[in-house]
């Protein structure tokens, strides 16, 4: 049987405790949480893939499991200082009874709190001690200063690609349906294409758990990941999706109408079928060369400056006409006065 190596993708089981108590503080075991009485409800209980060296687990406990057989169970000690760390006295801090009060909180000793700093950090602590209008708090980790032990079974070292990056997936992103995703492997690159669960996990899900497989990949050998979609692809404002959908829908809803249009007129007015055939040829006539454009243009004025000098003329003999008619009618009502009279004196 091989020893297992940095690089190498397994499958562990392991439970750990506080040397010093017997705590259990984490346990890939169901049965064991449920009776250490650390069990969740949203936990992940089985053997968890890891990638041996890549910090998928405790630095004491990975740097260990080099060297280890499938099949054989270990205990490992983990020292404070690739544990949890050494406790640091400068992670002790002060506080006022009325910093808790304003906030309405009311510590005691024991009780948990998260802080946010200035810069936006959250720290955990625990409450040590509540006297003389005080409260002093521990933000070191709860194991830090502790050696730590660990029960350790590799059950599986996965030798095949394809199966290494499931393994993979499956630690980074365990909501995800693995056997609907396409993997395609060579023997430096990989694609990943998790199209076919889109609709079934949270596109921020697919962002980070992409990250992070990407990182994980790189560690065991890949040069070349590629995901679809990818993470810029994914995070895509969703606007400009729409924008494009909304303009498609408005160019169909626009053109449909325009079509129709144009066979209501074609019935009802033959006109402006012959106006668009015309179009055609008038743009024809904009292409040919500037010195005939200019050419018509002239002949064009001359024909204008010519058309008012008729029309005057025309004009002018009609008043003429009208003049004369008017100076007939006068004298054919003078001759007629006149005899008249002439007939009144006999």
């Amino acid at each position: 049987m091989m020893a297992i190596q940095k690089g190498d993708v397994i499958r562990l089981h392991y439970t750990g405790k506080v040397k010093e108590t017997g705590e259990i503080f984490d346990t890939t075991y169901e049965d064991v949480a449920k009776e250490a009485g650390i069990y969740s409800e949203k936990g992940i209980y089985g053997p968890v893939p890891i990638a041996v060296g890549a910090g998928h687990v405790l630095k004491g406990l990975d740097e260990q499991l080099e060297g280890l057989e499938v099949g054989k169970k270990y205990e490992i000690t983990v020292p404070p200082e690739k544990g949890f760390g050494k406790r640091d006295p400068k992670l002790i801090k002060t506080f006022t009874l009325g910093q808790f009060r304003r906030q309405g909180i009311y510590p005691f000793p024991g009780m948990p709190i998260e802080i946010e700093t200035e810069g936006g950090r959250k720290l955990k602590g625990r409450v040590l001690t509540v006297s003389g209008g005080r409260v002093r708090v521990d933000f070191n980790h709860p194991y830090a200063g502790k050696h730590l032990v660990y029960e350790v079974e590799v059950i599986e070292k996965i030798d095949d690609p394809i199966e290494k990056v499931k393994a993979l997936m499956e630690l980074r992103m365990p909501s995800v349906d693995r056997e609907k995703v396409i993997i395609e492997v060579g023997e430096k690159d990989v694609t990943v294409d998790f199209t076919p669960v889109l609709e079934e996990v949270d596109k921020n899900t697919l962002v980070l758990g992409e990250i992070l497989l990407e990182s994980d990949l790189k560690f065991i050998g890949y040069e070349e990941i590629t995901f679809k979609p990818s993470v810029d692809e994914l995070l895509k404002p969703p606007e400009k999706e729409e924008e494009s959908k909304e303009a498609v829908e408005l160019e169909e809803t626009v053109s449909e109408p325009l079509v129709e249009k144009g066979k209501e007129t074609g019935e009802k007015d033959e006109t402006p079928a012959e106006e668009t055939e015309e179009k055609p040829a008038e743009e024809e006539q904009k292409e040919e060369p500037a010195e005939e454009t200019k050419e018509e243009n002239k002949a064009t004025e001359e024909k204008a400056e010519e058309k008012p000098k008729k029309s005057t003329k025309k004009t002018t003999k009609g008043r003429k006409t009208r003049r004369t008619t008017t100076k007939k009618t006068s004298s054919k009502k003078k001759t007629k006065a006149a005899e008249e009279k002439e007939a009144g004196k006999e």
